[in-house]
């Protein structure tokens, strides 16, 4: 398969910023309600089989339906390990108790949060702020801070009744954390950051493994070339509004390469800062497994 080049840091976002803007006098000429999760198949050499990822569930009620689908598809592929990519709300304490719904997964699962999960970055003002802010970040393997984003609206407290309500029914939040485990008999090295609009974003640091490595992080350009096999992100919806095809050729869901690593960014599940269940783009289930 051909690698499509990672786009510069910022372009990906401005450039939905910038069409998200036009289309909202003209929504309605293309846009299509899609509820059924499609399943696309990631292959990358030496992947254990049995790995599923997701991101960006944004529980309400509105969208039970859809994350209820979506986990009995998961559950009917019978996976060693599930991975969320972060933004388990839409917004408010309201969605806590909605988190109960993942109890219903059959394989063990690890998650990070999202920029939803502090109250980050979730407004049309935060977002601009976020996006400005972004540049005085470095992004390197050897020199990573997000400090200039931890500019004090991130709601810390939020984020732990997040966490803690995930804890409750069975997902395992890591918050700048490395675990390792082992599938069919593989090892494989987990890292999941916290979110990095938050500024909490920390990587561990981490001795040489011959493990599996998989790097999980909500926004895609708070990642870095770091050691690592996988890098797995969600946080654009893959455009949300953009035709099928269009938000892979922006970078903003997809595959494409970063260091010696496959990275891939997923349109994501649920959907945000709208009136209804409604994308151009369909939901995604991320199935992972050897090249």
């Amino acid at each position: 398969m051909t690698v499509a080049p990672r786009m510069p840091h910022l372009n990906r976002f401005f450039s939905v910023t910038l069409i998200l803007s036009v289309l909202s006098v003209s929504l309605g000429a293309f846009m299509t309600e899609h509820r059924d999760p499609a399943v696309t198949d990631l292959t990358v050499e030496g992947a254990p089989n049995g790995i599923v990822f997701i991101a960006d569930p944004h529980v309400r009620e509105a969208n039970l339906p859809l994350i209820n689908e979506t986990i009995r598809e998961i559950n009917a592929m019978h996976p060693s390990l599930v991975l969320i990519g972060g933004d388990f709300v839409f917004g408010g304490d309201d969605d806590l108790g909605l988190q109960s719904v993942w109890s219903e997964l059959d394989a063990p699962t690890y998650a990070i949060l999202g920029n939803h999960d502090y109250q980050s970055g979730d407004t049309a003002t935060t977002l601009v702020k976020k996006l400005t802010e972004i540049r005085q970040a470095r992004v390197s393997a050897t020199d990573y801070d997000l400090g200039s984003l931890d500019d004090g609206t991130a709601d810390g407290a939020y984020a732990d009744r997040v966490a803690a309500a995930l804890e409750a029914n069975g997902v395992h939040v890591l918050r700048n954390q490395a675990v390792d485990l082992e599938i069919d008999g593989r090892p494989v090295r987990l890292v999941g950051l916290d979110d990095g609009w938050a500024g909490r974003a920390n990587p561990p640091a981490l001795e040489p493994t011959d493990a599996f490595t998989i790097y999980l992080i909500h926004e895609p350009d708070c990642a870095a070339p770091w050691d690592a096999d996988l890098i797995l992100a969600g946080h654009t919806h893959g455009g949300q509004f953009l035709p099928a095809g269009v938000a892979d050729r922006l970078g903003l869901s997809g595959r494409s390469s970063l260091g010696d690593a496959v990275m891939y960014v997923t349109r994501g599940i649920g959907t945000s800062n709208l009136p209804r269940e409604i994308r151009a783009t369909s939901p995604e289930i991320v199935r992972i497994g050897p090249g």
